[in-house]
């Protein structure tokens, strides 16, 4: 089955007995915003054709914003758009971005994933979370670490949601994040970026 054929959390917790949880375990340190990167924003919130189609909003909001962090740890990680994903029959296809380890091989070859960002098409948040888990659930399996936690996002450019999959529990944070409030969006997305980090010096010093 293909990711997208997953369209509610419900239906993926049964398939692969994964428990359900939700908390809030991001923990938001204060950054600050660009001014040039706040701005060019909001140029395409008040002036740009943004609700057209999906490709807009990923090319409008969630790409820039997700790039803006990432450039902060472009050295252990990279983020790719729409990579090929498969474990298996039941767990394939083409997730929107990924944040992976850099390989030592080079920016050509897609290493462990860590993070997994999924588009709620048409605002459909319960639909991006099934498809987001399953995907989750492919990385873990593909990285073959049960210890090593997974973070997923689901986001429609405007609205962002944040979980981690650990072992067998699937944990989904209580609070959203909101591109209106940028500095706390980014904080909450710095806390993930760290985190996928940590994992991959973790794995070098290993």
């Amino acid at each position: 089955m293909s990711f997208n054929t997953y369209k509610r959390v419900s239906q993926v917790v049964s398939e692969f007995q994964i428990v359900y949880t939700e908390s809030d375990f991001i923990i938001e340190k204060p950054v600050r915003v660009d001014d040039y990167f706040r701005a060019e924003l909001n140029l395409v919130l008040q002036e740009g054709a943004v609700d057209i189609s999906e490709y807009a909003v990923c090319e409008k909001f969630i790409y820039p914003v997700l790039k803006e962090v990432w450039k902060s740890y472009r050295e252990q990680l990279l983020l790719w758009s729409h990579p090929a994903l498969t474990y298996d029959q039941s767990l394939s296809g083409v997730p929107d971005y990924v944040i992976a380890q850099r390989s030592p091989l080079g920016r050509v070859v897609f290493e462990k994933p860590y993070c997994i960002v999924v588009e709620a098409k048409q605002d459909d948040f319960e639909g991006g979370w099934g498809q987001c888990l399953a995907e989750m659930i492919a990385v873990q399996k593909i990285n073959a670490l049960p210890e090593q936690v997974v973070f997923g996002i689901v986001s429609n450019g405007k609205i962002w949601e944040f979980s981690h999959l650990n072992g067998v529990t699937f944990t989904k944070n209580v609070k959203t994040y909101l591109l209106s409030d940028l500095e706390r969006l980014l904080a909450a997305l710095h806390y993930v970026f760290e985190e996928c980090n940590l994992f991959v010096e973790t794995l070098v010093a290993a």
